[in-house]
């Protein structure tokens, strides 16, 4: 199971409270996620993507690609998901919500995963076009990949700035 860990976090004075951290997490509609390229080198990329309320996260790609033959040679990755921010030029900062997520990707799921993952993003992005969705991903199925990403921790940040009354 996915454990909550904070005490990485090196300013303790900006830790975000776990119920927060699901709820960006449940509700937040992209993340970065960050992985080793087949060379070495770092390599992250924006993505929608799904969660299924448990320690794992659901994106769809193309059946062949960059990201697929990286994650193939080098499947530790991190996730990032960034909540609210917000600049304050006068204060020369800015308050932010941020998720991070360490775990392992998975790109060969079987049909009945990947498809039911497809079903579970409609549900989450397209939620009142459901039935026009489902009818889709059967007839882009053959187009379509999915990861599956296993999270063993994650933690969370923000920083809110008080305001003068």
């Amino acid at each position: 199971m996915m454990k909550y860990v904070n005490d990485t976090v090196r300013r303790q004075d900006r830790l975000m409270d776990e119920e927060r951290a699901i709820e960006l997490l449940r509700e937040s509609e992209y993340g970065v996620l960050s992985m080793v390229d087949t060379d070495g080198s770092a390599y992250g990329v924006p993505l929608n993507y799904v969660w299924d309320g448990g320690q794992s996260i659901y994106i769809h790609c193309a059946p062949e690609g960059h990201k697929l033959r990286a994650l193939e040679a080098h499947p530790l990755v991190s996730f990032c998901i960034i909540g609210r921010v917000h600049l304050l030029p006068s204060h020369f900062t800015t308050e932010y919500e941020s998720v991070v997520l360490r775990g392992k990707a998975f790109i060969h799921l079987n049909e009945e995963e990947r498809l039911r993952a497809l079903h579970m993003l409609v549900d989450k992005l397209s939620p009142k076009h459901q039935e026009i969705g489902y009818k889709y991903c059967l007839k882009s199925f053959h187009r379509v990949n999915i990861i599956r990403i296993d999270f063993s921790e994650y933690s969370g940040k923000c920083k809110r700035v008080p305001t003068a009354d």
